[in-house]
């Protein structure tokens, strides 16, 4: 399996670094990987992943987004500097780096796309996809094969739970910071499993309508964002620390009745935690399997 450094451009200009994993000679066939909250694109994970997907012909694209790891800073384009990463990103800008890279891989000759998120990247996967079909963009659409989202997780929900009741506690403390103009600063330690800012805490909690799409506790909740994937689609979870509120069995059945798509593969892996610690051959096979039927 050989690697290559790739980097690629978001739409606004921002350089995302990310590793290009193929056989000798590249196919036309990638699938391309979006990372979730303070990691990046290095992981055990991410090379049992490659090796799989190699094995059968495709070739696998791993990259930091601009939310990589807890602090990093970016420039877009010509302008200002501004810092981002867990902390401080902006989640709707993932459409500019998810585009941007299917856009570089495209000029490289890739035909065929198959995108893959973890947490807060399956978050940003499906409001990519939803965001391509409000623009209309149908080259892009087109050209995606396949969709896989590994623990997509409710987070408002998570957020409110992790918090329990301090949470208005701290959405009050949010919203004054705000009016004093100090978005940026962060959080109290107590708000966040990681550091975050006063702008994302908000993102992620008042503002979070467009991304609030995995309301798994809500029993009307019909889902139109899953619904509206035209593609095969793949869903996993762990059952150990994963970060969802119910069974993974319970929640598998409850999308497999709610989901319409034709080719859903939906499942659990049993003893995985939400980063699959130790089960990463294991998913990276169901990952294969799932892509072979694709082929």
């Amino acid at each position: 399996m050989k690697e290559e450094i790739v980097i690629s451009k978001a739409l606004d200009g921002v350089e995302l670094t990310g590793i290009l994993f193929s056989e000798t000679e590249k196919k036309k066939k990638v699938v391309v990987s979006i990372h979730g909250m303070a990691t990046n694109c290095i992981k055990t994970r991410e090379i049992e992943i490659a090796k799989k997907v190699t094995e059968i012909g495709m070739d696998y694209y791993t990259f930091n987004n601009r939310g990589h790891d807890l602090v990093n800073y970016i420039q877009k384009g010509t302008g200002k500097g501004s810092l981002a990463g867990t902390a401080y990103e902006e989640i709707s800008e993932c459409y500019e780096d998810i585009i941007g890279v299917m856009k570089n891989l495209i000029d490289k000759g890739y035909e065929d796309f198959y995108l893959m998120g973890h947490s807060l990247g399956s978050t940003k996967l499906v409001y990519t996809y939803h965001q391509l079909q409000e623009k209309k963009q149908n080259e892009y659409l087109a050209k995606i094969k396949g969709i896989m989202l590994l623990s997509l997780i409710d987070i408002p929900m998570a957020i409110s739970i992790y918090l329990g009741e301090n949470y208005p506690v701290m959405l009050t403390y949010a919203k004054n910071q705000e009016r004093e103009n100090s978005s940026m600063i962060l959080m109290p330690e107590q708000a966040f499993i990681h550091p975050i800012s006063v702008k994302t805490f908000l993102r992620y909690t008042r503002d979070k309508q467009d991304i609030d799409f995995a309301q798994y506790s809500n029993e009307l909740y019909s889902f139109d964002e899953l619904n509206a994937i035209k593609t095969p689609l793949f869903m996993r979870w762990g059952t150990v620390r994963e970060l969802i509120a119910q069974k993974p069995d319970q929640l598998v059945k409850q999308l497999t009745d709610k989901i319409s798509n034709s080719s859903l593969d939906i499942n659990f892996i049993e003893g995985a935690d939400h980063s699959y610690t130790g089960k990463e051959e294991q998913l990276a096979s169901e990952i294969q399997n799932f892509l072979r039927k694709q082929q």
